[in-house]
């Protein structure tokens, strides 16, 4: 398993080992031991899933202190493009934002860190994506941004009038008008 960090602190891309023959492959997708080498101590709490179709997008979507959330991210079918934006103030990369494309294929996950806002496009016909939690879910600290904020900019790889979005994240604010706490 091989945990390379990106240039946002604490985010980190994942990429398994596979092995495969003729049966099919097999692969470690977690690993509490490799994850304290490279300095994450996580505890996971709580498994999600979901499965969507080309088009959706979901988020950005964070819990505020003392709720906050870090999640391992993975696809189990098809292909997204997940983002994570950095939301901790006092971070030199505050307001600026990553994006990997997660695929069943590529095996690869994000680990996105506490203090980060998370969203995901749908890139293939359907997408199945498998998210582990450090926290559990608390609606009364959720909060999110709206994915088409114009400061951030992010490029869905969808074309805005093909996006579909949830009612509840249509009305999402953006990224300055939030008050929050990491």
């Amino acid at each position: 398993m091989t945990l390379t960090e990106t240039d946002l602190n604490g985010l980190f891309i994942i990429e398994p080992k596979v092995f495969s023959d003729s049966r099919g492959y097999f692969m470690e997708t977690y690993n509490s031991y490799a994850f304290k080498d490279a300095g994450i101590n996580n505890i996971w709490v709580q498994d999600n899933q979901s499965r969507s179709t080309y088009g959706v997008i979901r988020g950005l979507h964070f819990q505020t202190n003392p709720k906050a959330q870090a999640k391992l991210v993975r696809v189990l079918e098809g292909k997204i493009l997940d983002v994570a934006v950095d939301l901790r103030k006092e971070s030199k990369t505050f307001g600026e934002w990553f994006s990997i494309e997660l695929s069943a294929e590529n095996k690869k996950q994000l680990l996105v860190p506490r203090g980060f806002a998370h969203g995901f496009s749908v890139l293939s016909e359907n997408a199945t994506v498998f998210y582990k939690c450090d926290n559990l879910y608390s609606p009364e600290s959720e909060m999110s941004i709206n994915v088409f904020d114009k400061t951030l900019n992010i490029d869905w790889k969808i074309e805005k009038n093909e996006a579909i979005i949830s009612e509840k994240d249509q009305n999402n604010n953006p990224l300055s008008s939030l008050t929050y706490s990491f």
